[in-house]
């Protein structure tokens, strides 16, 4: 196992490990948290499968995409795959979507810029953002730090970590008005399920003494469009008049939006 986990470049695998289960199970938690009370019609979990984003979800539709197909040896999914796409581009007209979650998903993209444009495209006016991602500030993000001077890493090799506050800059350029940050996982860097549940007593602590050192943080963003105010009428008749046909866009005619 230790050679393993020396070894671990892909963030699927390194979730079947302690540490990463410790992490979603706090993330699905929250993310039950967050969604349960966001309404709509039309709900988007991009990439990371493991985690069901939208299980506590009341929007009739909801989907998950990717950028592979599931792997068959893998666990079965608890919501399939129903598109495979280059995240860079969503395959989804313009201000049809009103709930998209990114789990994990900008921090090991090569285009993460672009895949926030996207999904600010994808979203309906006052649609909402969820997003999660490890922690730079955090005891967390020290051990990653000082792993890749001994090649000998805890997190996975390929990641990027992007700061809280660097996002939030990224998102207020879209115009997107951020909302609500989490943090939480404040165990410090186990690699034993022991050793981790033994530090379960610092949650609260952390919670309380140190909140944004947190291993992760998940951060919600509303789409703001200047000028425009939705009618009651107008829009159901439009969100009715959708059906239940997944809103894939025509990309010969609307490429980026």
């Amino acid at each position: 196992m230790e050679a393993l986990e020396k070894n671990i470049i892909d963030l699927g695998a390194w979730l079947e490990l302690p540490a990463g289960l410790y992490i979603r199970e706090w993330e699905q938690n929250l993310l039950d948290t967050l969604t349960v009370d966001i309404f709509g019609y039309n709900a988007l979990q991009i990439g990371l499968p493991q985690i069901d984003a939208l299980a506590a979800s009341r929007m009739p539709h909801r989907w998950l995409t990717d950028s592979r197909l599931p792997d068959p040896a893998a666990p079965k999914q608890n919501r399939p795959t129903v598109v495979v796409h280059d995240f860079a581009e969503l395959p989804f007209e313009s201000q049809s979507i009103d709930l998209v979650v990114l789990p994990h998903v900008l921090e090991f993209a090569a285009e993460p810029h672009q895949i926030l444009r996207e999904v600010e495209r994808v979203l309906i006016p006052e649609g909402r953002v969820i997003i999660s991602g490890f922690n730079r500030n955090s005891l967390w993000g020290a051990r990653q730090a000082s792993g890749r001077l001994s090649k000998n890493y805890f997190l996975p090799t390929e990641g990027e970590f992007i700061s809280h506050p660097r996002l939030k800059d990224w998102l207020k350029l879209l115009d997107m008005e951020i909302g609500s940050s989490d943090f939480g996982c404040y165990a410090p860097p186990f690699k034993s399920e022991k050793w981790l549940q033994r530090c379960r007593f610092m949650e609260k602590a952390g919670q309380r003494w140190w909140p944004y050192l947190g291993a992760v943080y998940m951060l919600q963003a509303v789409k703001r469009v200047k000028g425009m105010h939705l009618i009651g009428p107008a829009w159901k008749q439009k969100r009715i008049a959708a059906g239940h046909a997944l809103p894939v866009a025509n990309k010969s005619k609307n490429k980026h939006g």
